[in-house]
């Protein structure tokens, strides 16, 4: 591009920063040239010099510069390889102009990391770079399985992240859980503190006067149960704490089985052979531009393996655990 630009912000990138905002619309240009033209003085906003890290407001207008061509295409890497992409493909649950929903298998990460090479993030090069590229709005962990949601543009990301910050999005898990909960149904209300156990952080109740402290809340109904064993349980996290719902379960006395970390003696006795028994089975949620958007993951392998185990039946479940109020098994 040789010639200057500028470039109004649109609504959905309010508050995006400035060089996060160059990346989605020249992904090619390296933090090294980014940082040069913002040193240089030559991006503006709303005519003033500006900083990488300044927050875009929405109608502000940014001055671009000249900018490095992009490298032909037999001179990079031709981005994500072909088989990636088409199992990034396979896991698409729901898909429109604005909306990407995926059924994330359990062990494959959302996000990278020092020895995390393989990821959601990066698998997201199957619908293009820069301005094509779905936006993460939330997170599962890297063993949770189910629905994961992301916006196709940065005004459908920033209304679908606007929904799970105001709570507006809801969650439905399915977990199997050690032992046999009494009351089989209601709420934990729990503050949660990360602290470091060994050699490994995990989430722990807070005590009472601890500031580090954070509000938790979890809805719980049980489905079924294996005798005094196990329970298949529906969660419905009204918070988004980290490892909230298998910090709760923990604390409750009945860990989710396959559980590593926040298992214990009796749950690592049930969990031989079992990976990890949660998933994101269902969420509701506003559409960025049109009502109600309903999703729904089946049953992963994992789980399927756990309800073999066990004896349970998927369809013995409402589509809605909660909708009917609470019963107690």
């Amino acid at each position: 591009m040789k010639e200057v630009r500028t470039i109004p912000v649109p609504d959905g990138e309010d508050g995006v920063r400035l060089d996060r905002w160059f990346r989605r619309r020249w992904p090619h240009l390296s933090q090294g040239q980014l940082q040069k033209l913002f040193r240089s003085g030559q991006v503006r906003v709303d005519g003033a010099r500006a900083k990488a890290d300044l927050r875009l407001a929405a109608g502000a207008v940014v001055r671009v510069p000249p900018l490095p061509d992009a490298p032909a295409s037999d001179e990079r890497e031709r981005g994500i390889d072909p088989r990636e992409a088409a199992f990034a493909k396979s896991l698409v649950l729901y898909e429109d102009d604005e909306v990407l929903a995926l059924n994330k298998p359990s062990g494959l990460a959302v996000q990278g990391g020092t020895k995390t090479l393989r990821h959601v993030d990066g698998l997201l090069s199957a619908w293009g770079e820069g301005l094509e590229r779905p936006r993460l709005v939330h997170r599962l962990d890297r063993d949770t399985s189910g629905v994961l949601v992301l916006g196709k543009t940065p005004a459908a990301a920033a209304k679908l992240a606007g929904a799970f910050a105001h709570r507006k999005a809801q969650k439905t898990y399915w977990a199997i859980v050690a032992g046999f909960p009494k009351p089989g149904d209601g709420v934990i209300e729990l503050p949660l503190v990360k602290r470091g156990i060994g050699d490994r952080e995990m989430m722990t109740p807070a005590e009472p006067k601890d500031p580090r402290g954070e509000p938790a809340r979890t809805d719980f109904v049980t489905i079924a149960r294996a005798g005094p064993r196990a329970a298949w349980m529906a969660l419905r996290p009204h918070t988004g704490r980290t490892h909230q719902l298998r910090a709760h379960m923990k604390a409750m006395g009945h860990p989710i089985v396959g559980d590593p970390k926040y298992g214990d003696e009796t749950s690592a006795a049930l969990s031989e052979g079992l990976k990890l028994q949660l998933h994101a089975r269902r969420l509701t949620l506003p559409h960025p531009s049109r009502g109600i958007l309903t999703l729904e993951a089946p049953v992963s392998a994992e789980m399927r393996a756990g309800f073999q185990r066990f004896g349970f039946d998927e369809h013995e479940a409402e589509a809605d655990p909660f909708a009917s109020g609470r019963r107690r098994s």
